[in-house]
C-alpha cells in the first residue's frame, strides 16, 4: 500500500509539474511574442500628448473640413479597415485609439465621456489638426460623437452617427437584459490572465469566436489586446451612463446630421437572449435611432439594408459615400455665403 502511494504522489506530482511547466511557457511564449509585436507592428501615426497621457493619432489626406473617426466600444482605429484611406482621396481624414486602446496609452482619469472629449480636444490641439471637424461616430463613439459637439459646437461641421447608441436605450432595455440573464462575459481579471497567459495568440479561432471577426483577429491579438485595452473597455463601459445623461434631450440647432442605422436586426441569441427578448430590444434601437433626428433641424436618415451593426464592416461604402455627400454639401454652402457676402 505505501508502494502505491508513493507511485500514485509521484504521477500526480509529474502530471502538476507539467501544468505548471505548460502554464508557465504560455506566459514566457506571450511575453516575447509581445516584444516582437512591438518591433513589428510600430504605430502608423503619431503618439500625440492629450494631457498627462499619449493618445496615437493617424492623419490621411488634406483638405478642410477634417473627417474625426471616433470607433465602438472595444474597436480601435483598425476597425475602420481601409476606410480612412478611401476617405482621404478627398478629404483630411484622422483615425484614432482612445486610451488605453491598440497604440495609445493609459489614461489616470476616468473615461467618463467628458473626459474623453476633453482629452482628444487637447491632442488635437497638439497634434495641430485644426477645425472644422466632421465627426464619424459609430456605436458607443457615437455618443462621444454628440457630446465633442455640444461641448467644442463652434469645432464642428457636422455629424454622422453610424448605428449609434442611442441614449435612451439602457433605460428601455434594462428590465429586459434583467430578466433574460444573458451570457456573461468575461471578467477584466480573466481576460487580462488570459492575455497574459497566451490563450489568445495561441487559439484565437476558438477564443474569439462571435467577439473578432477572422480577419481582425491577428491584428487584435498583436497590437490591441493587452492589460490596459481590457480595463478601459471595461471602464467605458460602467461609465457610459454619465454620457447618456450629458447628451439627453440634445440639440444641436442646424448642424447637418446623418444617422445611417442598420437595416438587419442583431441577433442576440447566441449571448442567451430569447427570441422575444431579442426583438423588443431591436425595437428599443431603432426607435432610438430614430430619435436621434431630433438633434438637429438638419438631420437625415439613412439605412443600412445590408448589414446590422457593424456596418462600416459590411457597407462602408455607403458610409463613405454619406461622408462625401455631407462635406459636399458643406463645401457649397460655404461657398455660396462666401459669394453673398462678397456680393454685399
Amino acid at each position: 500500500m505505501k508502494q502505491q502511494r508513493r507511485t500514485w504522489t509521484k504521477i500526480v506530482c509529474f502530471f502538476i509539474s507539467c501544468l505548471l511547466l505548460i502554464v508557465i511557457s504560455g506566459f514566457v511564449y506571450e511575453w516575447i511574442s509581445s516584444k516582437q509585436d512591438q518591433l513589428q507592428y510600430p504605430p502608423p501615426g503619431k503618439m500625440i500628448d492629450a494631457g498627462g497621457y499619449r493618445l496615437h493619432i493617424h492623419k490621411l489626406g488634406s483638405g478642410s473640413p477634417t473627417i474625426l473617426l471616433e470607433s465602438g466600444s472595444g474597436e480601435s482605429s483598425l476597425s475602420w479597415r481601409d476606410v480612412p484611406e478611401r476617405l482621404s482621396s478627398f478629404a483630411t481624414v484622422v483615425s484614432y485609439d482612445r486610451a488605453g486602446y491598440a497604440w495609445s496609452e493609459e489614461a489616470a482619469t476616468q473615461r467618463t465621456g467628458e473626459n474623453i472629449v476633453q482629452e482628444l480636444h487637447v491632442a488635437l490641439k497638439n497634434a495641430g489638426i485644426r477645425a472644422p471637424y466632421i465627426l464619424v461616430g459609430h456605436s458607443l463613439g457615437g455618443m462621444y460623437s454628440r457630446l465633442y459637439a455640444q461641448t467644442y459646437r463652434d469645432e464642428v461641421a457636422g455629424l454622422v452617427l453610424v448605428d449609434a447608441r442611442p441614449e435612451n436605450d439602457a433605460r428601455r432595455t434594462n428590465k429586459i437584459y434583467a430578466k433574460e440573464r444573458p451570457k456573461v462575459a468575461p471578467s477584466t481579471e480573466i481576460s487580462i490572465l488570459l492575455e497574459r497567459s497566451g490563450v489568445f495568440r495561441l487559439f484565437p479561432d476558438f477564443m474569439l469566436a462571435g467577439r473578432v471577426k477572422h480577419q481582425d483577429r491577428q491584428a487584435f491579438v498583436s497590437i490591441v489586446a493587452s492589460p490596459k485595452y481590457f480595463r478601459s473597455v471595461a471602464d467605458e463601459g460602467k461609465l457610459a451612463g454619465t454620457t447618456e445623461d450629458a447628451i439627453r434631450g440634445q440639440h444641436l440647432g442646424g448642424l447637418p446630421v446623418r444617422v445611417i442605422a442598420r437595416g438587419i436586426q442583431q441577433d442576440l441569441t447566441p449571448f442567451g437572449i430569447s427570441k422575444s427578448g431579442n426583438d423588443r430590444i431591436e425595437q428599443s434601437w431603432q426607435i432610438g435611432q430614430r430619435e436621434m433626428l431630433n438633434i438637429s433641424t438638419n438631420s437625415k436618415f439613412i439605412v443600412a439594408k445590408r448589414s446590422d451593426h457593424m456596418i462600416v464592416h459590411n457597407q462602408p461604402e455607403l458610409v463613405i459615400q454619406v461622408i462625401r455627400e455631407l462635406i459636399s454639401n458643406i463645401r457649397n454652402h460655404n461657398l455660396s455665403f462666401s459669394k453673398t457676402i462678397t456680393d454685399d
